[in-house]
């Protein structure tokens, strides 16, 4: 595969000068376009990458890594952050922008370890085999459509995969997936920044550990950004969604609007700070506010 990676321990006191430092490609840089200081965002001295709009405030600790998705002839595919003493990801991050063509690559199902993580600390197909789970993608395949193929085969690696109940992956999750690709058009936006995951930070979020090691969301979210050419808060709009993760099918699968949250009611349920590289002006305004019309829905 021509795939690569990047890989960061935190926190930075933990990347000692050995490690190799890749220039970024054109597409690490974004500008943010406000007009204060942010006091929140990830530092990136040592790891450039995590001052990208879509990475959240990484959390400080030795039990975290920060891994960075890149293809050849591509770029940055996506970025993780893995929880290694729980085997798990808290999230994963990614764009959409104009440079994106859906050459409509299919299924790779190039189902693989994440190599890039120590052998203790990452999962494989054993672990889901029995569970009474599916892989759950977090960067859907769907997700990653562009050539070259490594595009779409990195999105079946084991980091990626979140257990999911069958109901739950092919039915609600699954609307509101194709509900935001809707959102990836060039009339629609100019970049639009996605980050998914399930929570697995405090045991009351989570559903249980299987008997393998997998630990199993009890919630599951999606904290989108738009930015766009409009005046609103400066060319930003946000969008959040939450979502109990069990077992029977809800009601309406067709319907996801019940489950849109703002960006900072978000960050309550999660303890994820979202878009924190973003100035704080900017931040304040898309995160407080929701407005579901500007995305579609009525």
């Amino acid at each position: 595969m021509h795939h690569y990676s990047k890989i960061y321990l935190l926190p930075l006191a933990l990347i000692t000068s050995a490690l190799i430092i890749w220039g970024c490609s054109k597409d690490d840089d974004d500008e943010g376009g406000g007009s204060s200081a942010n006091v929140n965002a990830n530092a990136t001295r040592m790891y450039p990458e995590a001052g990208r709009i879509e990475i959240p405030k990484l959390k400080e600790g030795v039990v975290n890594m920060f891994l960075v998705k890149r293809v050849q002839n591509f770029g940055i595919n996506f970025c993780l952050e893995w929880d290694i003493s729980k085997k798990a990801q808290r999230w994963v991050a990614f764009r959409w922008d104009k440079s994106y063509q859906d050459d409509d690559i299919g299924r790779t199902e190039a189902w693989a370890e994440d190599f890039d993580i120590p052998e203790f600390y990452r999962t494989n197909q054993s672990f889901y085999s029995g569970s009474g789970y599916t892989r759950g993608h977090m960067v859907a395949s769907e997700d990653r459509q562009q050539l070259p193929l490594d595009n779409n085969r990195q999105t079946f690696l084991y980091s990626n995969m979140h257990p999911q109940y069958w109901n739950f992956n092919g039915g609600i999750w699954l609307t509101l997936e194709n509900k935001i690709r809707t959102w990836n058009n060039d009339a629609f936006r100019d970049t639009l920044y996605v980050v998914k995951g399930g929570t697995i930070d405090h045991s009351s979020d989570i559903i249980e550990t299987t008997y393998s090691g997998l630990i199993v969301p009890k919630y599951f979210f999606m904290a989108i950004l738009c930015k766009n050419r409009s005046s609103i808060n400066k060319g930003y709009k946000s969008i959040g969604f939450f979502l109990e993760h069990k077992k029977p099918a809800y009601a309406d699968e067709s319907n996801v609007s019940p489950y849109i949250v703002s960006i900072e009611r978000l960050e309550e349920l999660t303890g994820i700070d979202f878009f924190c590289n973003l100035p704080d002006d900017i931040e304040e305004q898309v995160e407080r506010n929701v407005t579901p019309t500007a995305w579609g829905f009525q």
